[in-house]
């Protein structure tokens, strides 16, 4: 329900950046192609979800854009005319934007997991908040898939404490730039950060935003359960 309303509190985009959980490459990888098809990335599900259409255009000139805003940033990176849309791209922006007329590039993470390089790729992107660009990080911030189907006594207290520790991290007045930036360089010494995130690709598409919206803080946009763990969306703007 909410990500079917959120759009109505933002402006008109000419195109969205999906940084996606749920593709990793060696180095930054950009989708290119004119027509991106869907990978139905996923597995033991209803055989309607195979049959989700998302026609949204791809960007080939924006995805030329970001791959030199990348290099200049001396950010090794790649284009990929031939990779589709993942279900991190056409999940949310099916319920966000069912019209699939907006173009669309989706952003690889790169499969180092440097927490402090998904910032850098993120600062290098920030000219495009200036050209009605929407850069979407689509993850989750409680990812532990074992604690999920477990014990809720057992993660009610990590997902608590890491939940109020991102909360201060994205949106507190009173840190400084420098320090809001370490904070999420080393998000693993976090309370309940290993719990929360025992591998942390989830987590990094929430370090590209940061790094794009120049350190200063956010707004909490969405607070809920997700099955039966607290999780939390924020927005910079």
């Amino acid at each position: 329900k909410w990500l079917k309303t959120f759009p109505t509190s933002l402006p008109k985009f000419s195109s969205i950046v999906v940084v996606s959980a749920h593709w990793e490459e060696k180095v930054p990888t950009i989708t290119s192609g004119a027509s991106p098809s869907l990978i139905y990335d996923y597995y033991g599900f209803p055989e309607e979800t195979y049959n989700i259409k998302y026609p949204a255009p791809g960007n080939p000139a924006l995805a030329a854009r970001i791959s030199k805003l990348l290099s200049d940033a001396d950010i090794s990176n790649k284009q990929d005319e031939k990779r589709g849309f993942d279900h991190g791209m056409f999940v949310p922006l099916l319920l966000m934007y069912p019209e699939a007329n907006i173009p669309v590039v989706q952003l690889s993470l790169s499969s180092s997991l440097d927490a402090s390089l998904h910032i850098k790729i993120g600062h290098a992107l920030t000219p495009l908040l200036d050209e009605d660009v929407l850069i979407l990080g689509s993850g989750f911030t409680f990812h532990n898939i074992r604690a999920i189907f477990g014990s809720a006594a057992e993660r009610k207290a990590p997902n608590e404490s890491f939940e109020a520790w991102l909360k201060e991290t994205c949106m507190s007045e009173t840190l400084s730039e420098a320090d809001r930036t370490d904070r999420y360089a080393n998000w693993s010494k976090a309370p309940g950060a290993r719990f929360c995130h025992p591998r942390e690709e989830h987590l990094l598409p929430l370090h590209v935003c940061f790094g794009a919206a120049g350190g200063g803080a956010a707004l909490q946009v969405f607070n809920d359960t997700v099955m039966g763990t607290s999780t939390s969306g924020y927005l910079w703007q």
